[in-house]
């Protein structure tokens, strides 16, 4: 590289830094509302049939339950149900009568207060993706996710304020232990963020450690003002709950932290071909985890959950950023809202492999109708590749970018004598331009969303500053901002409690079957 296109590229660098410090990092965190009338893609018969659909599937078809205490509590609510093949059939009126006492909100507590969470109504919380088996970068390329990943993408989603929680699941690391990931993931959380926090829900133990190392933060009450932890079951669609699951709903809800329960429905491997009757399929499996959780304790909070796409029927893979999908995801919000409850989707999903336009395209696809469709938990929606098995560093800066730009467009517009400025149209009249007019000057700084991403210049000007295309300066922002990164304020002896929690606790797990009692 000469002198010459060296200096354009620090300039570059420079211009891209000065940027990232009056855009990204300057964004407040907030509570987001959406103001808009809720996507409906059903009309309100279609509603009810699908509604019948899975009362008749829950009614005459059942669902298989691999869990004693699961079987127990429904056998005792009176349900029908066959221990042999661990079968419960559930009757619509006891299913209802359950659901209807769960709450329609709640408050997510989170370790800085400032950033709690309110759940339902049209309240919107973005999250990162969780779940991926790779991390992939300009730098590692694509690896089996490690610690480092893991952490690195913790600090990001603490300084990107257009995200709300700390990641879940933000990528396997393959160089810690299984049987202990999930102190390492918990402890993380805690410590390189102040956000709200998630738990994995695979299993008792699994949970019980979750809610011990919770104490430690917030101390013995895990309720009073609303949970501090929870997260997703996902139910193994068709129509079963395992024995893991359904023991991390049972921990979870009777310790009255919230459960995302979450079908995974494949319209066309994991359900019939048709919209309507994977929407019906879907509905059943998760009103019937839903109610387990009011079994447990009553008036526990919950989230319906929905993860509905079709298959491609080329490659038997998922398709994700469909126009089915994004059907799907209305008819998930409108049915979590005809029981009045939270609703989960997804925003970012793609099939993409790389970060590319198919990758924009899709996650666009997934994102508005989401957003649209007043989704309260929208998971996923930041950094999310190939179906969900890699999160990329540069995809998860340039999905940021997405959602603060959807932060500015839900804030809606002011409409005032002050904002029509009429004054300052008769001062210019016809003709001329109002760069210089008052009006403009004392807002011009504010006025816009200024982004900390996209490239606005012309071509020759962004052409010497390097030439850079978005993943480019999406590569280059991930770099600078985990060299500004700040640990939030916490006290010590939070942070002794649980490093002693997780050494003390790993010793025991090397020799403990973690999922030995779901």
């Amino acid at each position: 590289m000469n002198k010459s296109t060296r200096r354009r590229v620090n300039r570059g660098v420079e211009r891209r830094r000065d940027r990232t410090q009056l855009g990204l990092l300057k964004i407040p965190f907030r509570q987001l509302q959406n103001p808009l009338a809720p996507l409906e893609t059903l009309s309100a018969e279609q509603v009810e049939q699908i509604h019948e659909a899975s009362m008749h599937i829950l009614e005459n078809i059942g669902l298989r339950w691999l869990d004693v205490e699961a079987l127990n509590l429904w056998e005792q609510a009176g349900a029908k149900v066959d221990r042999s093949q661990q079968h419960v059939w559930l009757d619509r009126a006891l299913v209802l009568e359950l659901v209807a006492q769960a709450p329609p909100t709640f408050t997510w507590r989170a370790r800085n207060p400032e950033r709690n969470l309110l759940v339902g109504e049209n309240a919107i919380n973005f999250m990162p993706t969780a779940g991926p088996v790779y991390a992939t970068n300009r730098n590692i390329g694509r690896r089996p996710g490690i610690a480092e990943d893991y952490a690195n993408l913790q600090k990001l989603t603490q300084m990107c304020n257009s995200l709300h929680s700390a990641g879940l699941g933000l990528v396997e690391l393959h160089d810690v232990p299984v049987s202990v990931r999930h102190l390492w993931r918990q402890m993380m959380g805690y410590t390189l963020t102040d956000k709200a926090n998630w738990a994995y829900l695979h299993g008792r133990q699994m949970c019980e450690d979750h809610l011990n190392m919770a104490k430690l933060v917030f101390g013995d009450d895990l309720t009073t003002g609303g949970p501090v932890t929870g997260g997703v079951v996902n139910v193994n669609s068709p129509l079963v709950y395992d024995k893991r699951m359904s023991g991390g709903l049972i921990t979870m809800a009777r310790a009255g932290q919230f459960v995302i329960v979450t079908p995974f429905v494949l319209a066309g491997a994991m359900s019939p071909v048709t919209l309507a009757a994977a929407a019906a399929q879907q509905n059943a499996e998760a009103l019937a985890g839903l109610a387990l959780t009011q079994l447990v304790r009553p008036g526990a909070p919950v989230v319906y959950g929905a993860f509905l796409t079709n298959v491609d029927m080329k490659s038997g893979g998922p398709s994700f950023g469909s126009p089915e999908g994004a059907v799907a995801i209305g008819i998930g919000a409108q049915m979590a809202r005809r029981y009045s409850l939270p609703h989960r989707g997804s925003g970012a999903l793609t099939s993409s492999n790389i970060t590319d336009v198919q990758a924009a395209v899709e996650s666009a696809w997934t994102l508005w109708p989401t957003v649209l469709a007043h989704t309260n938990l929208i998971l996923h929606a930041a950094g999310w590749l190939e179906s969900g098995l890699a999160v990329s560093y540069e995809k998860f800066i340039i999905d940021v970018e997405n959602l603060a730009m959807m932060h500015q467009f839900l804030q809606g517009i002011e409409v005032s004598e002050t904002t029509l400025a009429l004054d300052s149209i008769a001062e210019i009249g016809p003709g001329g331009h109002h760069f210089g007019t008052l009006h403009t000057q004392s807002r011009f700084e504010t006025a816009f969303y200024t982004p900390f991403l996209a490239e606005r210049r012309n071509y020759g000007a962004w052409q010497e500053a390097g030439s850079f295309d978005m993943v480019q300066r999406a590569h280059t922002l991930w770099q600078q901002l985990l060299e500004q990164y700040q640990p939030p304020p916490l006290d010590i002896s939070i942070q002794e409690a649980l490093e002693d929690y997780v050494n003390r606790r790993g010793g025991e797990l090397a020799t403990v079957d973690l999922y030995g009692d779901g």
